[in-house]
């Protein structure tokens, strides 16, 4: 840890009540403990220690122990003997992918494809060539400010997500080259990253997530010919159980936790359940356990709604909450029906934010972060979640609702949901006002509203400056978008372009910021100034009306009131986007529309433009009560982690005299030569 950011973590630490900081600075002295401690416990644990503890006489038998205890997803032929019938175009993606796999070939985080050559270097970041030193996790520097890196790329090639379909076309096909090719790659991974001894041990997230995919891998291949030699089952195990130790003494908890707390308790539980009878483990899993019961029902609300105010996020701790608690019930332990409520609660949010075409809004950050991703479904596509949860808590009408059949849901649950009498069943529009997101919504359209708080509980986290922004796809068709998110210490200055106001569908007042940065190095915390609020939600056979205020400039020299009114016409298709700005004096104004990549705009007369989406047609109208210029763009979208694709925005800007109003119409043309 260099000196500036160990400064920097007191300082925050300082201002804590003083039983947390005690409890802090003794699980602080413990992880730095692991500097001495972690070499030793490496070289005193091993395969026959493993044995003992589990009462078993070697390490064969321990191994055949481990591979009869159940597992919560597909990981038999037998079980997956039906997959080829029900999926057969995933059939042939898992077998490119497994060959991609086999030839050492990644596409990860916007890299493009990518050949790492027979050896992996796993402390590199391949897109810029920047390699990490072998050190104590802890002493490491991988945020690197101001130097072009992206620590991002070891990890998420560490996870060996990208090596899951090497095992799915081991027990679709039975060939023994896959499992030969995981276990060379496992055994490249553990050579080079000795225990707390890397990059790829500095956030203790990325050990946890290996324990479910290592987990998965076991029990796929631990019956193959290629995982029977002595020396690899005890080197795998060792290192398996290590990854248990350390995430419980290295587990990330704060006083306001998010997903890295849940990633953490949801590798214990894995790790604990997995390794259940022996050492530490049944106490890793009852803290895991104990850890998600608890932040489930501190960061998603009633509503099931994530607190972290972004789509991507709540995708994966949805999957990150449900995974160990599939995994109880695998092993008969109970979950308690809050859990299980708060469970549906988050999967029925994503069926309504899931637009008609099943893609996802770009609501907030997205990093591309998974579980356990065995789908071949695109990666903004979450209806399975509902199949997911359904299938674990038994809900028949959730499952419902979870869209076309998914491999997703086949591989864990070994089935798909029964169906239900109307599988064609949609949400319809709703609020949910805890989590702050209106959702106006009917076959052909689909409007998400911004307007809650700031995130992570109003630290900021993974939200961004986007209060009383929306997307809006209309007449089957993505126009009016959210431009995503991009990159985090990859560039400062892009991390914090995509977060702020200028950034999102909502206005902004004197070049200001609607919640404060905290800094330009802070890249994870905002203030939360905005401190949004829905004053009218009205819906019906898909029209709706949305009413909401934000604060986010009252603390202005000159303060300056933001309310906004959205009301559609589901009949005619036809937007209507309202602005009314109050205060005093003279302020600039800037109201942008961020249209999705592939839009085509072009002005007819002032105040009039066209938008062209594919073979539709839209008119946009602005109308103001004072003068202001309107400008066409060049913008920037961010569908993915590290992907960015050319697009262009709208702007409406004046000088303008408070109070003031402007409203856009955004109406769909029925045929080229209409008005």
């Amino acid at each position: 840890m260099s000196a500036l950011s160990a400064v920097k973590r007191v300082a925050r630490l300082v201002r804590k009540p003083p039983g947390y900081v005690i409890k802090r600075l003794a699980r602080e002295g413990r992880m730095e403990a692991d500097r001495y401690l972690a070499p030793l416990a490496a070289r005193r644990m091993n395969g026959a220690r493993l044995a003992r503890l589990a009462g078993q006489p070697d390490i064969d038998h321990l191994w055949r122990h481990l591979a009869a205890r159940p597992y919560p997803a597909v990981t038999h032929a037998d079980q997956a003997a039906g997959f080829a019938s029900l999926f057969p175009e995933s059939v042939s993606r898992i077998e490119e992918a497994a060959q991609r796999a086999l030839r050492h070939e990644v596409d990860l985080l916007g890299s493009g494809p990518v050949l790492l050559g027979e050896r992996i270097d796993w402390l590199r970041d391949f897109k810029t060539g920047h390699d990490w030193p072998t050190g104590f996790c802890r002493a490491i520097d991988y945020v690197n400010k101001g130097r072009p890196s992206d620590v991002k790329m070891p990890w998420e090639l560490s996870r060996l997500q990208w090596l899951l379909p090497a095992g799915q076309a081991y027990l679709l096909t039975g060939e023994e080259r896959y499992a030969i090719a995981v276990r060379d790659v496992l055994e490249q991974w553990i050579a080079a990253n000795p225990y707390a001894w890397s990059v790829n041990w500095s956030c203790t997230m990325e050990p946890a997530l290996r324990i479910l995919t290592w987990t998965w891998f076991f029990h796929v291949f631990a019956r193959s010919q290629a995982w029977a030699d002595e020396g690899f089952r005890d080197r795998f195990l060792t290192s398996l159980y290590l990854h248990g130790a350390f995430t419980l003494t290295h587990i990330e908890r704060s006083s306001i936790n998010g997903n890295h707390l849940t990633a953490d308790a949801a590798g214990l539980v894995f790790a604990g359940l997995f390794f259940d009878g022996i050492g530490d483990a049944r106490a890793w899993q009852e803290e895991g356990w104990r850890s998600l019961c608890r932040e489930i029902e501190l960061q998603v609300h009633s509503d099931g709604v994530d607190f972290e105010a972004s789509s991507a996020y709540h995708r994966l701790v949805a999957e990150l909450f449900v995974m160990p608690a599939r995994y109880r019930l695998a092993r008969r332990l109970d979950v308690d029906g809050a859990y299980r409520a708060r469970l549906t609660a988050m999967a029925r949010f994503a069926c309504a934010y899931t637009r008609p075409d099943g893609s996802s809004p770009n609501w907030g950050d997205a990093d591309d972060g998974r579980a356990l991703p065995l789908g071949t479904q695109a990666l903004s596509d979450h209806r399975y979640l509902a199949g997911l949860v359904g299938v674990t808590v038994d809900d028949a009408d959730l499952s419902g609702l979870s869209g076309p059949p998914s491999d997703e849901v086949f591989w864990h649950c070994g089935r798909l949901p029964e169906p239900v009498a109307d599988m064609a069943a949609q949400p319809g529009s709703q609020a949910f006002a805890e989590g702050g997101v209106y959702i106006i919504r009917d076959a052909d359209n689909h409007l998400f509203i911004d307007c809650g708080p700031v995130g992570l509980a109003g630290l900021g986290g993974h939200g961004h400056n986007d209060a009383l922004s929306f997307e809006a796809w209309l007449a089957g068709t993505p126009l009016i978008v959210d431009p995503g998110s991009f990159v985090y210490t990859a560039s400062f200055e892009d991390r914090n372009a995509f977060r702020s106001t200028a950034f999102h569908n909502t206005p902004q007042i004197d070049g200001e910021e609607i919640n404060r940065f905290y800094a330009p190095d802070n890249l994870w915390n905002l203030h939360e100034d905005a401190r949004a609020s829905c004053l009218t939600f009205e819906t019906g056979s898909g029209s709706g009306r949305f009413v909401g205020r934000h604060a986010g400039y009252q603390r202005l020299a000159s303060p300056v009131g933001v309310e906004r009114e959205i009301a559609f016409d589901a009949t005619t298709a036809r937007l209507v986007v309202e602005d009314r700005l109050s205060g005093e004096g003279k302020h600039a104004v800037a109201i942008p529309l961020h249209f999705a990549p592939g839009v085509a705009l072009t002005q007819e007369r002032p105040g009039h433009w066209v938008a062209m989406a594919g073979d539709r047609r839209f008119s946009i109208t602005f109308d103001a009560d004072c003068a202001g210029e309107i400008t066409c763009e060049p913008a920037r979208v961010s569908p993915s982690y590290g992907v960015e694709h050319p697009a262009h925005r709208l702007v409406w800007r004046g000088d303008a005299t408070l109070p003031m109003r402007l409203a856009v119409v955004v109406a769909p043309r029925l045929s080229m030569s209409s008005p």
